[in-house]
């Protein structure tokens, strides 16, 4: 199994998410990730898919989502070629004897505290899915009350790629 990242850029109407993510559960598709937002252009929304299959199911996921009419453009983006970021907000059990050693594995990754409590911490983290796994295994001596993670945002490099959607 592998997984593959997809940015579709796709009309801004009602309803598409959920066609989108109707196209993988009725054909048994594993989403490891989706997320979605308007672009600049208000009619446009920029939809990243993270999903996860052997090379036959990935290439199926892509042809499938290109006959969807609301699909506009439709791209893989490659690890080498782009770049991939998530958000993840953890919320940290921490007494105050605790703090300092969160506090400094928050300083390490470059992650902020965002708010703190009698007895936990919120803290906000960006990287690519490799920097977030690696700081949860460095919590691992902490108890996790809460951990939510956005799923990969990401671009393509340069300018070459860019996809201009016309009326």
């Amino acid at each position: 199994m592998q997984k593959k990242v997809f940015q579709l850029l796709v009309d801004n109407n009602p309803g598409v998410l959920s066609r989108i993510s109707g196209l993988f559960s009725r054909r048994g598709y594993s989403i490891e990730s989706i997320t979605a937002g308007v672009t600049a252009d208000y009619k446009v929304t920029r939809i990243t898919i993270v999903a996860v299959g052997d090379d036959v199911v990935l290439e199926q996921i892509e042809k499938q989502l290109a006959k969807l009419v609301d699909v506009r453009d439709i791209k893989e983006l490659k690890p080498d070629e782009s770049v991939y970021r998530e958000l993840a907000l953890i919320k940290v059990k921490a007494t105050p004897e605790q703090r300092q050693g969160v506090i400094s594995v928050v300083d390490i990754f470059r992650a902020k505290v965002i708010d703190v409590a009698k007895d936990s911490l919120i803290i906000e983290l960006t990287g690519n899915q490799a920097k977030i796994e690696a700081f949860l295994n460095l919590l691992e001596g902490y108890e996790i009350l809460e951990l939510a993670r956005t799923g990969i945002a990401g671009l393509c490099r340069g300018s070459e790629n860019v996809v201009y959607i016309e009326d």
